[in-house]
């Protein structure tokens, strides 16, 4: 099983990480400083299918020089919520957690 968490640092910005303990940065505010959830959803999508067609690849013994995937997509709806979570929970099964202080952050 894997699992993930974010932490929100400051203003728009959140650290992501997962049972692999490897961090990265998410920004959902209108001027970006790294990628969005959703963005970082398509990088994922680009990620496995290079996976899987370079693991085809290998296996026929194809030679390859250069492989690219490459994706594009938009929001379904514009709703405030996570869309992300609409998407994934149509065929895997989520289990959430969300723990926070009360107060200013310090």
């Amino acid at each position: 099983m894997i699992t993930a968490k974010a932490i929100w640092t400051d203003n728009e910005r959140y650290i992501g990480e997962a049972t692999s303990h490897h961090a990265l940065v998410m920004d959902t505010a209108t001027e970006k400083t790294a990628s969005s959830p959703m963005e970082l959803v398509l990088i994922a999508l680009c990620g496995c299918t290079a996976s899987d067609v370079v693991g085809i690849l290998r296996k026929k013994r194809e030679p390859f020089t250069s492989l690219e995937v490459s994706a594009s997509g938009e929001r379904a709806s514009k709703e405030k919520y996570c869309s992300v979570s609409a998407m994934l929970e149509k065929t895997a099964k989520i289990t959430s957690k969300i723990e926070y202080l009360e107060g200013a952050p310090s």
